[in-house]
């Protein structure tokens, strides 16, 4: 592993460099050495340097210390029905307990596969085949999805699990446990992503400089902790050495409340949640916060900076993908200067507009978004895997770089329509109607039009007492783009359907 200027300098800003008693210091990397920088070893380094710190603080009233969550998740690797290179389904709501099952299972080389707790009974059944479950580690509210599959294992169960075992310690397997992290699944059975190890430092010290989490932030898990943001939101945080604050639900005003008792400083979300705090009265009590990191969908520039004037500019983007792990991060400085920007890459990334043939495309030009840093994903667990050129991997979205090297997402790939022979991207008008102050949220899509091929259709949720109707918003959109960007289909919904990270699921609009 080799230690560059850049990642001294970022561990010595973010106080992961502080001095220390040498007993720990020495047990901390020797903890690192032999087990890797997956979340097992993150977890031991951390018990090793800090073992009196709390860990993990959840809404069940659990309280645990690295060393208690060091000893009981090495208790329940010992009592879990399972073996190195097994896979371990776990379909749980963000707690206490389900971090432990996760260190647990990588603790004796098993495979976590992080389940959508908003999957159907059907893609459920599918993900258990098609990802070989041995086990399913599941919330007692899921337990009637998984009724005939004789490896469903009740959260609650695992408690006892631990208590039956003595104290252990545990050596490192010879085959480290890789957590999957399955795809959306908005179009489909969700598939599989392999997570790559990190190798060292690089990829936390690539985040922390630009989104500045220090060592022993207390910071609320708002994201799941089955998506990837959620999922690199406990990486981080068991590197940092952090108090990680969850709940199970995200409730605006429950996660103020918990937040403030917890003296948070940080909040890892996904932006359908910031929306959830903005409704909340200005005046609503606030804990004190120096950063919001949101990821897992598009932000709406009105939504940014709305957020700031109301908490600060406090607020980054991370722009990534399960594949991609992260592309590029907007600091406040770069929402403020613009606010629909995804940022830009941060230290060993690389971000690629390429056109239809793979050559670069001019500033402000839209085309293929590539991307490179040493966190792509290993490949798909059915085989499959993602266009790759020169070395870069395909995120699926088109868009542009600014003259000042800011990375704009126009729209996915499969989203942009033909309307009459012109492109145009449902994005940029969802970012334009989600301005107007009586759109709490909406949604534009594409669909067939007999006379121009493909026409935009927009579904718009009101704030409460507030009334628009169907003209006002076509002529907004006309006063600010193109004629063929203007919805000619726009209908009222009482809320849209998202799955459980907060993305549209665009199949499930009225037609």
């Amino acid at each position: 592993m080799q230690v560059t200027p850049f990642v001294l300098a970022t561990m010595g800003r973010r106080g992961l460099l502080h001095p220390g008693p040498p007993h720990r210091i020495v047990r901390q990397f020797a903890a690192l050495g032999r087990w890797g920088y997956g979340l097992a070893g993150e977890l031991r380094q951390a018990a090793a340097r800090s073992p009196e710190r709390l860990a993990v603080v959840d809404d069940s009233g659990a309280r645990l210390t690295y060393a208690g969550l060091l000893d009981r998740s090495s208790r329940l690797a010992g009592a879990l029905p399972v073996a190195a290179g097994d896979r371990v389904g776990v379909l749980c709501r963000n707690s206490a307990a389900m971090v432990t099952v996760l260190i647990a299972a990588t603790s004796i080389g098993a495979d976590p596969v992080l389940v959508n707790t908003g999957l159907s009974a059907a893609q459920l059944s599918s993900v258990i085949d098609a990802q070989g479950l041995k086990v399913v580690v599941h919330d007692a509210e899921f337990a009637a999805a998984l009724t005939g599959f004789a490896g469903a294992l009740p959260l609650g169960r695992t408690a006892e699990m631990i208590d039956s075992v003595p104290p252990v310690t545990l050596a490192p397997p010879a085959r480290p446990g890789r957590t999957i992290v399955l795809t959306s699944g908005t179009t489909g059975t969700p598939k599989g992503a392999r997570r790559p190890t990190p190798a060292g430092f690089g990829p936390l010290c690539s985040i922390i400089d630009r989104i500045p989490l220090r060592a022993g932030v207390r910071l609320m898990i708002a994201a799941p902790l089955f998506h990837t943001w959620g999922y690199a939101g406990l990486q981080i945080a068991l590197a940092l050495r952090a108090t990680v604050v969850l709940r199970r639900r995200f409730e605006p005003a429950a996660a103020l409340t918990f937040m403030r008792e917890n003296d948070c400083t940080a909040l890892i979300a996904v932006p359908v949640m910031l929306q959830g705090l903005m409704e909340l009265p200005a005046q609503h009590p606030r804990p004190a916060l120096d950063i919001a990191a949101v990821s897992g969908s598009a932000l709406p520039g009105g939504l940014a900076t709305r957020f700031m004037d109301r908490y600060g500019d406090i607020l980054y983007n991370l722009y990534g993908s399960t594949e991609a792990s992260w592309a590029s991060i907007a600091t406040p400085a770069d929402l403020r200067a613009a606010p629909g920007t995804a940022g830009r890459p941060p230290r060993g990334t690389t971000v690629a507009v390429l056109d239809a043939a793979g050559a670069p495309v001019p500033p402000g030009q839209t085309g293929r978004l590539f991307v490179g840093n040493e966190m792509l994903f290993e490949g798909y667990t059915n085989g499959s895997a993602r266009e790759i050129r020169d070395g870069l991997l395909a995120t699926g979205d088109l868009g542009h770089v600014d003259a000042s090297g800011r990375v704009h997402v126009d729209g996915r790939e499969d989203d942009m329509i033909v309307s009459g022979g012109e492109n145009v991207f449902p994005s940029e008008v969802e970012g334009l109607l989600a301005d107007l102050p009586e759109v709490r949220e909406c949604a534009v899509i594409g669909v067939p039009d007999d006379e121009y091929g493909q026409r935009l259709a927009a579904y718009v949720v009101l704030r409460e007492s507030a009334s628009l109707d169907p003209d006002a918003i076509r002529t907004y959109v006309r006063r600010h783009r193109a004629r063929f960007c203007v919805p000619r289909d726009i209908v009222f919904l009482a809320s849209l359907p998202r799955n459980a990270t907060g993305k549209v699921l665009k199949r499930e609009l009225p037609h």
